[in-house]
């Protein structure tokens, strides 16, 4: 089964990700920051990336667009969760490659209903 890779710097926002993702049958890989996520991405088979934006090291824009420039993730959904929501920052995340924007907090529900439509 493939994994999905949740990035965020607050330990309770990756746990609630966590719980919500596994309590739907994913298997979940977590990384701290836009830097260990990058080093997981290599070392996993991954769907789908959820990142937040806000991020020390790495951000989830920056993020997006390393993952972009690497062949195996050019069509990988990454969905960037963040407490961000103005358009020009959304603009800057579709522009880096993001599949979709969702604004914390975030409907458990509707999280796994925007990833069942975007994974393949």
């Amino acid at each position: 089964m493939h994994a999905i890779l949740t990035v965020d710097d607050s330990p309770s926002m990756r746990k609630m990700v966590s719980f919500t993702l596994t309590g739907a049958g994913y298997k979940v890989v977590e990384a701290v920051d836009g830097v260990d996520a990058l080093e997981k991405a290599e070392e996993h088979q991954i769907a789908l990336v959820l990142a937040d934006q806000n991020m020390p090291r790495l951000d989830g824009i920056g993020l997006t667009k390393r993952l972009r420039e690497n062949p195996r993730f050019k069509l990988t959904p990454i969905l960037i969760l963040t407490t961000e929501s103005s358009d020009q920052m959304k603009q800057a995340g579709r522009a880096a490659g993001a599949t979709g924007w969702l604004v914390k907090p975030f409907d458990p529900n509707r999280l796994i209903e925007v990833i069942q439509k975007v994974i393949r």
